[in-house]
């Protein structure tokens, strides 16, 4: 049932998310989520900013009411949930560009003037890391 993946920072992509809040599929038949996937991957390795950050696939995060949802997680850090992207090139470039500012902080915590615009609106929930909780 679970699959092991590398433990760095990492974009968990569900793979099989909703293509919009209105349509499961695109008109080729093709799911949102499977669609940011590769463009996730495809701006991540054209550019060495975010070679360190791992795009990991799997099905279904439960996320149903915000389509194509990401985690982004890396060890003793704080994980985010995102969601409602278009699956494009535009949302990938935002969340890899995020994703680069929070593997470079301390926690998990990425200063608000450092979020692209790109992701402001998107965080669904921010979880903890195993053995933590957050202070106030």
């Amino acid at each position: 049932m679970l699959t092991r993946v590398e433990d760095g920072p990492a974009i968990v992509v569900c793979n099989s998310c909703r293509f919009s809040k209105e349509a499961r599929e695109d008109p080729a038949g093709r799911r949102g989520g499977a669609l940011l996937a590769e463009a996730l991957t495809a701006a991540r390795d054209a550019d060495p900013r975010y070679a360190a950050i791992a795009i990991q696939q799997m099905p279904c995060l439960f996320a149903c009411n915000d389509h194509c949802t990401v985690h982004l997680r890396a060890p003793d850090k704080l994980g985010y949930v995102l969601g409602r992207f278009a699956p494009d090139a535009d949302a990938a470039d935002a969340i890899l560009e995020y994703a680069a500012h929070y593997a470079a902080s301390t926690h998990g915590r990425v200063p608000f003037g450092q979020w692209p615009q790109g992701v402001k609106g998107h965080f669904i929930v921010r979880v903890p890391p195993a053995g933590h909780v957050v202070e106030s």
